[in-house]
């Protein structure tokens, strides 16, 4: 996929992700999220770390890029953002236990994880451009065609 030199330089969310030297933001993606809401998790794994630099860097920019995409998509439905370097997140349960999601040994070490608590996860390995990545979130979180615009308030 071609690198996307025209999108917004803003990627404070995502800069820790993919950085390549170990700081203590590293070491902070490392540790296992926890999971208590509706989530869209982008994942980059320590295997990614040993693809070609440039296949890399081009896997980076893309995943960067088409989050950036869905993001107000996200934003208006209340679906946190997360990043991750971690090969397990948890999913917190209303019982106070947790359901690890493994995320090693996937096809690609990088891509999406979408998951609505209290159900299914759905693991999206690899890139996604943001039109097939939105009619992934949209299926996956039942949301409507319209979902970028803020949602109603119900006074009573």
């Amino acid at each position: 996929m071609a690198r996307r030199a025209t999108r917004a330089r803003d990627t404070t969310t995502f800069a820790p992700l993919f950085r390549s030297r170990h700081d203590s933001a590293d070491s902070a993606l490392r540790t296992s999220p926890v999971i208590d809401a509706p989530s869209v998790l982008v994942f980059w794994l320590p295997a990614g770390d040993t693809l070609p630099r440039d296949d890399a860097a081009t896997a980076v920019d893309d995943l960067t890029y088409y989050t950036e995409q869905v993001a107000p998509t996200l934003a208006a439905n209340d679906i946190k953002l997360m990043a991750t370097k971690a090969e397990t997140v948890f999913v917190a349960l209303p019982n106070h236990t947790r359901r690890p999601i493994l995320l090693s040994g996937l096809d690609y070490p990088y891509g999406y994880l979408l998951v609505d608590p209290g159900g299914p996860e759905r693991i999206l390995t690899g890139i996604y451009a943001d039109d097939e990545l939105l009619d992934e979130i949209q299926a996956y979180f039942d949301l409507t065609e319209d979902s970028t615009s803020a949602k109603p308030h119900i006074t009573t």
